[in-house]
């Protein structure tokens, strides 16, 4: 079947995160990479709390929200996260949301690296197929603002992130979504993602053939070894390859 469109995972596809470059802070006796630190000063305004129990209770927190939502593939936005952070800790103020929102997702933005290559990549690709973003993320405006920063949103001809949906990938109501913006049906559009999980399995239910992009990916044999759902159509390195798969596919 010829591909008419290539959708493509955010992170570790369209770009690179490093989200071992955060700050280090000292957490439970274990220097971890995290927010945390920034977000505990940035918001002593509203409490009173010492940086020990304030990342107690905001780890407490994350683990209760990947249980309930995260987990079962529901998506949960960085503002409602802070949202019900503050009211976890008797702080009702959106203010307090709003500003740890912007403080987490500015030191998020700026582990993100954009490889060079990537923007002549989705103007030449562009030109030959239609082109989307099919991302998991939790603020959607920040997403936007990397793939602008980066010239890459202009190329783009659909953008669906999970924010906007509800859902996270491998639901399949978010690469619906992808279909339903392009116009196409899913058999018609390789979806490129890091994930064989979220991005793979997810995709390869809806019927899209698939490429497992690895540049980012520790151990490949190892991860493929570890999954069990249906295996990638295409296994590639770098995005450079895309363009000979959609000429292999027609």
């Amino acid at each position: 079947m010829p591909v008419r469109a290539v959708s493509l995972d955010l992170f570790d596809t369209l770009v690179d995160i490093h989200m071992d470059r955060l700050p280090l802070v000292e957490i439970a006796g274990r220097r971890v990479p995290s927010t945390y630190g920034l977000l505990h000063a940035a918001s002593l305004q509203w409490h009173a709390l010492d940086f020990e129990h304030f990342a107690a209770e905001l780890g407490a927190h994350d683990r209760a929200l990947r249980g309930e939502y995260y987990d079962r593939h529901l998506e949960f936005s960085t503002l409602d996260r802070f949202r019900t952070f503050g009211e976890r800790i008797g702080v009702a103020d959106l203010a307090f949301a709003r500003k740890l929102t912007e403080l987490h997702m500015d030191e998020v933005e700026r582990q993100v690296v954009v490889p060079g290559h990537h923007a002549a990549l989705l103007e030449a690709l562009g030109r030959r197929t239609k082109l989307a973003l099919c991302s998991n993320f939790t603020h959607a405006a920040t997403a936007r603002a990397i793939l602008a920063r980066a010239g890459l949103l202009r190329h783009l001809d659909a953008v669906v992130i999970s924010e906007e949906v509800g859902l996270r990938k491998p639901r399949a109501e978010v690469f619906n979504a992808v279909s339903q913006q392009l116009g196409l049906p899913a058999r018609e559009i390789l979806h490129v993602g890091d994930s064989l999980d979220a991005d793979v399995a997810g995709a390869a239910a809806v019927g899209s053939p698939t490429a497992w992009i690895t540049r980012r990916v520790a151990d490949p044999e190892a991860a493929l070894a570890a999954y069990t759902g249906a295996k990638p159509v295409h296994r590639i390195a770098d995005l450079s390859e895309v363009e000979a798969l959609i000429d292999a596919r027609r």
